[in-house]
């Protein structure tokens, strides 16, 4: 049984591969497909091996720039996602 790290205590790197996993784990119970399952799954370990080597890059400004628009990108998605079921609830 694997113990999850809080949080607080991750560098960004792992973060990210939590991210990463945590995104897959999510898409592939949205729509619920055993295949796609399995190739998120496949997706999050991968970026949790690769943990270290982004940590690496992390430092690097071109790669925080990248990052950040990663970030605006997500957040962006985010919002039209909870704003199509906002529009569908007013409906």
């Amino acid at each position: 049984m694997s113990q999850e790290k809080d949080p607080k205590d991750m560098n960004p790197a792992e973060s990210f591969g939590e991210m990463v996993k945590a995104f897959g784990d999510a898409v592939s119970e949205i729509f619920n497909d055993p295949e796609l399952k399995e190739k998120a799954k496949e997706f999050g370990k991968s970026a949790a091996r690769s943990a270290e080597s982004i940590g690496n890059r992390m430092k690097d400004e071109d790669v925080k720039a990248k990052f950040r628009d990663v970030g605006s990108a997500a957040q962006e998605f985010g919002k039209s996602v909870a704003d199509c079921f906002k529009e569908k609830e007013d409906n």
